[in-house]
């Protein structure tokens, strides 16, 4: 076993070369840092009251709470991969816990406790963590969820003065006869733990700051302890038998395919909830201002390794099983930890209260333990999870697994989600290739297909080849992505730019529906497919003509009815295709298509009328398809488009009002919220403007252009050196590169002087008031480009790239 586990990560230094007669280096001291110091103290007090009650819920003797919290404390925060997570009892333990005691009593319990140990020893040493990250979210927190239904509805019962039933159907069943014979006494310690619970984070002011610094589990116990003692108050209490008569483990003793369920139970439960709860730990250390570079990213095969050792010493000292504990690993890092030594230290703290601290524990209540427990049970069912997995399209896996784990047990539920998340899983998968290219400028990761948990240990071992600090590129060729890809991609580009590197994310949002293939006619478009000027390929047959339809031009029609044939290319010809039986076919697709999914949205319009939230003003090149570079559909832009997406001074245009019409009628009568400009690379008219000469035939044309001389004067030629707007990151490609820049800051300047605008923007208000905006789309990168608000270092504008730095669903 000893060859399997990896030195500890702080052993390995730096080795200093010392001169030839300079003395040798004296022995190094050991120390603590004082936020090491005060975290364990903090952690100490939180998990004194917790793993007691976690083990009253369980039905285990209570001193083995305290094991499994100093053993949790001690073994695991020394060899375990995290260096900042608690491990100790954890609430999610303790159904299964429960029905091993039940089942098979408590000494063979602790056995069983040492041989999921041992399994997970040798889990960590075939390095096979990162698969268990393969098990969806949806999934562990549907089968916490189920835990926490089950130990709240039981804890009820110990609350209101009585004794819980083993399942949860006997406990509701049982619950009338219980309301009608309620203890006070036991009601009102509880109640005081409740409130206590609930109140003292919330304590107003600079007194509430100050006390709300001390654990609410702790003061809420010491309350109902104090009220208990003071009050005379005759109810159940602790009780600690003498460390002599402690119960130790036994061998295993009970039907042998029922004891490596049991085993693989429990295996699975700690090393899954330990692994969740190391990666949770490094979201949370990223999240920290200067902590990221001093503790190492959580090494998950180490990870299990020490979990495994934990649960081996904890079951052969007769020791409730051990897995890392969200509630004290957050608390562990708020308070300011920073290294392995507090998880430690409160673990020798736990010992210290289990040798001289047995009379004041054996003062506690053990309805205020209840309601403790019953309280974490019911934190347990987070609503932030049911809108997270009902946003990404899991929540029947979640559903499943809970009603699995109340009605039937962990081990049930789980498979029951596991089943369901499979089938989700096939209806959805396609063949996802994930690659990593080295280039010069960073490294390249290209996703290909849809991301789903089963591809979560390929997506994260690719991810974790890219050095620190280096530039990374990642490219999601997808139209899916579910809830544990996205943590595993967000947490790792968290990391990875608290690191010092860069993350640039392009490619589809996470959480867009898959659509189901249409076959009409040998037709094999998408309607929901993003734009891509995408040409129907049609098998061709031999009797038809060349030129009636042998290359079909129906284009994908999606979520605003655009369609690509129309006026598109073919693209094995390179033929335009604009005949009226090209927009007729357009058309009918749209109609076959397109038109069943958006017609209950657009009927909407239809009734509210429409209520955009921006005017886009753009050039009318047919590349710039605003819907598609501003992921919108119907209603949520008021678009203008002309040729230069020039917006002329008022009282220029010689008759022509059109743009002014279109400015007042989104300002005053539309409300909208902000107005983009937005220019774009290879543009036409900028072209024509720096080709036009001064005299000749004044056509429609050059007149409108005369509304870009402003924009030509504001722009340097190629001898100007730098100057002008410009690109971060990156010189203009030429001087149509530089007048494009330059013609949106220009083109702004004119909307500013437009009396609607000018009035909008004077007005402002609370609500942030009228917005505008630069926008710059090169279309040959499919990259955009804003006005960023500050100058560069020369006063002149700058563009920034649209990066996708937070994943959001």
């Amino acid at each position: 076993m000893s060859a399997c586990v990896p030195a500890p990560a702080d052993s390995a230094r730096t080795k200093h070369v010392h001169p030839p007669h300079s003395p040798p280096p004296g022995p190094r001291r050991f120390r603590i840092a004082g936020a090491d110091v005060s975290a364990s103290i903090a952690v100490f007090l939180i998990a004194l009251p917790l793993s007691l009650g976690i083990a009253l819920a369980t039905g285990a003797p209570l001193q083995a709470g305290l094991v499994a919290a100093a053993v949790g404390g001690i073994v695991a925060g020394r060899i375990g991969g995290c260096p900042l997570q608690v491990s100790g009892p954890a609430a999610g333990l303790t159904v299964v816990t429960a029905d091993l005691i039940q089942q098979y009593g408590w000494r063979t319990t602790c056995a069983i406790t040492v041989l999921a140990g041992l399994v997970q020893l040798g889990l960590g040493c075939l390095r096979v963590a990162r698969s268990a990250l393969a098990v969806s979210p949806a999934i562990v927190h549907g089968m916490l969820a189920g835990i926490g239904v089950t130990i709240a509805v039981a804890q009820l019962h110990i609350v209101l003065g009585g004794t819980p039933q083993s399942a949860v159907p006997e406990n509701l069943a049982a619950l009338p006869a219980q309301l009608a014979n309620l203890h006070p006494a036991d009601v009102a310690v509880s109640a005081l733990t409740l409130t206590l619970l609930f109140l003292w984070p919330r304590l107003p002011g600079r007194v509430g700051r100050v006390l709300g610094k001390l654990p609410a589990a702790l003061i809420a116990v010491a309350a109902a302890t104090a009220l208990a003692a003071l009050t005379g108050l005759r109810l159940p209490k602790v009780d600690l038998p003498s460390w002599s008569s402690h119960a130790l483990a036994a061998l295993p003793d009970g039907p042998v395919l029922g004891l490596v369920a049991a085993v693989l139970t429990t295996t699975l439960v700690c090393s899954v909830q330990s692994l969740l709860g190391a990666v949770a730990v490094d979201k949370l250390v990223a999240a920290r201002p200067g902590l990221t570079g001093r503790v190492r990213r959580s090494d998950l095969d180490r990870e299990l390794l020490g979990q495994g050792a934990a649960n081996i010493v904890s079951g052969s000292l007769g020791g409730l099983p051990i897995a890392g504990v969200a509630v004290r690993s957050s608390a562990n890092v708020a308070a300011g930890a920073v290294s392995r030594n507090s998880t430690m230290l409160h673990g020798g703290y736990v010992v210290i209260a289990a040798l001289l601290l047995v009379p004041a524990l054996e003062l506690i209540p053990l309805a205020s333990l209840a309601a403790l427990v019953m309280s974490v049970g019911l934190k347990m069912v987070s609503l932030n999870h049911i809108r997270t997995v009902t946003r990404h399209r899991e929540v029947l896996v979640y559903a499943v697994t809970t009603g699995g784990v109340v009605f039937f047990g962990v081990l049930e539920g789980v498979a029951l989600g596991i089943a369901v998340a499979v089938g989700v899983a096939l209806h959805r998968l396609s063949r996802t290739r994930i690659t990593h290219e080295e280039t010069e400028g960073g490294h390249h990761i290209h996703v290909r297909g849809q991301l789903t948990f089963l591809a979560v240990p390929r997506l994260s071992r690719v991810l974790h080849q890219v050095p620190h600090g280096a530039d990374t590129v990642v490219e999601l060729d997808g139209s899916f992505m579910d809830h544990a890809a996205y943590e595993t991609l967000q947490d790792w580009q968290k990391t990875h730019t608290g690191q010092g590197g860069s993350v640039d994310i392009t490619g589809r949002r996470p959480g867009i529906r898959i659509s189901e293939p249409v076959e009409v006619d040998d037709c094999r478009c998408r309607p929901w497919t993003a734009w891509r000027n995408h040409q129907c390929e049609r098998p061709p047959t031999a009797t038809a003509p060349p030129d009636a339809g042998s290359q079909d031009t129906t284009g994908v029609a999606d979520l605003t009815g655009r369609t690509g044939g129309v006026g598109g290319r073919d693209r094995s010809e390179g033929t335009a295709t604009s005949s009226p039986t090209d927009l007729a076919r357009g058309i009918s697709a749209f109609q076959r298509n397109t038109a069943p999914h958006v017609r209950g949205e657009l009927a909407r319009l239809a009734r509210e009328g429409q209520q955009p939230s921006q005017l886009f003003l753009t050039c009318a090149d047919s590349r710039v398809v605003t819907s598609m570079i501003t992921s919108s559909g119907p209603g949520d832009l008021f678009v203008v488009r002309n040729v230069g997406n020039f917006v002329p001074l008022p009282g220029e245009e010689s008759g022509d009002d059109s743009v002014a019409a279109a400015i007042e009628y989104a300002v005053d009568v539309l409300k909208v919220r902000s107005i983009t400009v937005c220019g774009h690379s290879d543009c036409g008219a900028m072209q024509a403007l720096l080709g036009t000469e001064p005299g000749g035939a004044q056509t429609p044309l050059k007149r409108w252009l005369r509304h870009g001389l402003p924009s030509l004067a504001r722009t340097p030629g190629d001898g100007d050196g730098a100057g002008g707007p410009r690109l971060a990151g990156r010189a203009a490609a030429d001087t149509a590169e530089r007048l494009c820049l330059a013609n949106v800051v220009q083109q702004l300047e004119h909307l500013r002087a437009h009396e609607s605008v000018s009035r909008a923007l004077a007005a402002g208000g609370a609500d942030g008031g009228l917005e505008l905006h630069g926008m710059y789309f090169h279309v040959g990168e499919a990259q955009a480009y804003l006005l960023a608000e500050e100058a560069g270092e020369d006063g002149e504008a700058v563009f920034r790239r649209v990066l996708e730095t937070d994943l959001t669903a």
